[in-house]
């Protein structure tokens, strides 16, 4: 896999979605970083790591930034983050296993703008629902194709 990992926006990264890369990196041989602002759980592996950040509002998400280099895999649901590793030439996996690409990530910059507008409004939008089986099945195979598409480069 050379020299490129795959970061993980940590503190809101569902626990099943961590297992799932925790299993792909013994099994690839791939590094992943989990980068979060509190002390968590990560199995004793070489191929797995954790940056613990200072609290705060963007914290993790500008240590990611730093440190994203073309090619890896950051996994958030954090727009304007994967916003930004696509600027860099990253790849941005959003934890429900939405893929973000350059041709999309405008549109859905806006939607979430939109939101917030009418949540500072005081219009109720409401939250995503539950991560379910298929939200899983998506991350996975999103997964394998962005590992592919790494072992191929």
């Amino acid at each position: 896999m050379g020299d490129r990992r795959i970061w993980v926006d940590a503190d809101a990264c569902p626990v099943v979605i961590k297992n799932i890369l925790f299993k792909v990196a013994q099994r690839v041989g791939i590094f992943l970083t989990l980068v979060a602002n509190q002390q968590m759980y990560i199995p004793r592996s070489k191929w797995i790591s954790l940056i613990q950040v200072a609290s705060g509002f963007d914290e993790a998400d500008n240590e990611i930034v730093t440190r994203v280099r073309p090619g890896d895999i950051v996994i958030t649901s954090d727009i304007p983050l994967a916003a930004q590793v696509l600027e860099k030439r990253g790849h941005a996996l959003n934890p429900r296993g939405e893929l973000y690409s350059r041709d999309t990530i405008r549109g859905v910059l806006l939607m979430r703008n939109f939101k917030d507008t009418l949540r500072s409004s005081g219009i109720e939008t409401g939250g995503p629902p539950a991560l379910n089986q298929k939200n899983r099945n998506l991350f996975a195979a999103n997964l394998d194709k962005l590992l592919l598409k790494k072992i191929g480069s």
